[in-house]
């Protein structure tokens, strides 16, 4: 019994001995040749600029960081350049356009007269909405209702001042969600 082990012993030591390095050496005696050939191309940095310092005078010139300078700004360019997309401020605002996007829930569809019809909630009111209605308070007009999805444009001011029109939708609320 005990020779039968030692011979297993010596049976498992010799074949980890034959494992050995292998083709590791080989491996290795490439990555150096490779590393000893390879030569790195680096572009040198470009030479720094020279900052000239701006001599602000206060009192003589406007603070650079006046919001006054800003809607200054913002005004000249609106008087010189009217967008087309700048909405109505004397219009009569809907009902929907007193809630922000976020808050209302696509919770169904119906159809009268062929129209489609999409339902919408916002807390425990539910309201109906068509194409062509007003909702949500950036200016949005629903464009398309489907079965899955309420389609609206809305309309804002980029940083620069300029009106410009945006994709938002509602989509049909899960019925695990409405579950909860």
């Amino acid at each position: 019994m005990m020779r039968l082990r030692l011979l297993a012993a010596l049976g498992a030591a010799l074949l980890l001995a034959g494992c050995g390095d292998g083709d590791v050496q080989e491996v290795r005696d490439w990555m150096k040749k490779v590393e000893r050939e390879t030569v790195p191309a680096v572009k040198p940095l470009p030479e720094p600029k020279d900052f000239v310092p701006y001599a602000y005078q206060p009192g003589t010139a406007i603070e650079p960081f006046s919001e006054t300078k800003l809607l200054n700004e913002l005004a000249r360019v609106a008087a010189n350049s009217p967008n087309p997309l700048q909405p109505d401020a004397g219009r009569v605002r809907e009902v929907l356009e007193n809630y922000p996007l976020d808050t209302m829930r696509m919770v169904g569809t119906l159809q009268k007269a062929g129209v489609n019809y999409a339902l919408v909630q916002i807390d425990a009111s539910i309201f109906q909405v068509k194409a062509g209605q007003r909702i949500g308070q950036n200016h949005g007009l629903v464009t398309r209702v489907s079965e899955g999805a309420i389609d609206i444009r809305e309309v804002v001011q980029d940083p620069t001042g300029d009106w410009v029109a945006r994709k938002a939708t509602i989509e049909l609320a899960d019925s695990k969600e409405s579950s909860k």
